[in-house]
């Protein structure tokens, strides 16, 4: 299992990481991106299993980067951020977000809200 975290903040990026192992997912290797730009660019030279991806972001957000990715592949996306307002959550998956996690979360929400994408 390959996962891509795309958050602007690194210390974000570590806490995600620390959570998805304290989850007990299985993850073979984790690859970072800054923003939607790193992301893509990630994107073109490795096959993930997994995006996790934060909204607000320079360069390119969230939203943005699911927009654009989408019309590339179709690796589940996750979204992971303090967006959590019912109208945001919609958008999101009408642009192909196939979740949301809102921030901050624990080791367990990980655990159920992406258990089924680790099967």
């Amino acid at each position: 299992m390959r996962v891509l975290i795309v958050d602007d903040s690194s210390v974000m990026r570590k806490i995600v990481t620390r959570g998805l192992r304290q989850a007990g997912f299985s993850i073979d290797e984790i690859l970072e991106a800054g923003d939607g730009v790193q992301a893509l660019e990630v994107l073109k030279g490795a096959e993930v299993d997994l995006i996790l991806s934060d909204w607000n972001m320079p360069n390119m957000d969230g939203l943005t980067f699911v927009k654009e990715y989408r019309k590339l592949g179709q690796t589940p996306i996750v979204m992971v951020t303090t967006e959590g307002g019912e109208s945001k959550v919609q958008e999101a998956v009408a642009c192909g977000a196939n979740g949301h996690i809102k921030k901050p979360f624990t080791p367990e929400t990980l655990k159920n809200t992406l258990g089924k994408f680790f099967t």
